[in-house]
């Protein structure tokens, strides 16, 4: 990407939408001017313009809370930007993993993702939210601060359980130890930075 293609407002800014590069999720709406956008491409980590103060800001300067660019794309027009990130924590400063958590529908609203799949792309967008704001007592808080051997650890009791039910030729236990199997190994995928999106994309490849 050449600085020179973006479409800078007359204010000199151009809106940065940052998107989980994993899951997918809209984290954040900021804006850039050139120089916060010459610093990302620099550090590899989000720079955005203060339209309140009036001056850069780095993402996660005093909180920690930084954001790793893996892509950055603009769109069509090139007055606006996509930057897909790697979080190291909520993107919220009320320490919710995206700033879009509230909705304005009274109730909840309805899922358009009706595929056979869409739990997956759900429960691998919870992952990313729980690795975030680790809310105390949940058991993927409880994954991720114990580390990468005790994610592996119940990978593999997991794929023996799968194996012990299938030997057994037991339907009702079987569905269930495969949905924990999932479920340990979207973690692992979380903890390794590796988007689902990337196996299947194997898949895909391997199936051609």
């Amino acid at each position: 990407m050449s600085i020179d293609t973006i479409q800078f407002d007359q204010n000199g800014l151009v809106p940065a939408i940052v998107q989980d590069a994993g899951s997918k999720e809209v984290l954040t709406l900021a804006y850039m001017n050139k120089e916060s956008l010459e610093k990302s491409l620099e550090t590899r980590e989000t720079w955005f313009y203060s339209r309140s103060r009036q001056e850069l800001w780095h993402k996660g300067a005093t909180s920690g809370n930084t954001q790793q660019i893996i892509d950055m794309r603009y769109d069509c027009d090139a007055d606006a930007i996509v930057v897909l990130v790697d979080p190291a924590g909520p993107a919220c400063h009320k320490g919710e993993y995206t700033c879009f958590a509230d909705s304005l529908l009274e109730q909840q609203p309805v899922k358009v993702n009706s595929t056979r799949f869409a739990i997956m792309d759900e429960l691998e967008r919870t992952i990313a939210e729980r690795e975030a704001e680790m809310p105390e007592g949940a058991y993927t808080t409880y994954l991720f601060e114990k580390g990468v051997d005790k994610i592996l650890k119940k990978v593999g009791e997991e794929a023996g359980e799968v194996i012990i039910a299938a030997k057994n030729r037991d339907p009702e236990e079987l569905k269930w130890e495969v949905a924990d199997l999932f479920y340990h190994v979207l973690v692992l995928l979380r903890e390794q930075k590796l988007p689902l999106d990337e196996v299947l994309k194997v898949l895909e490849e391997r199936h051609k």
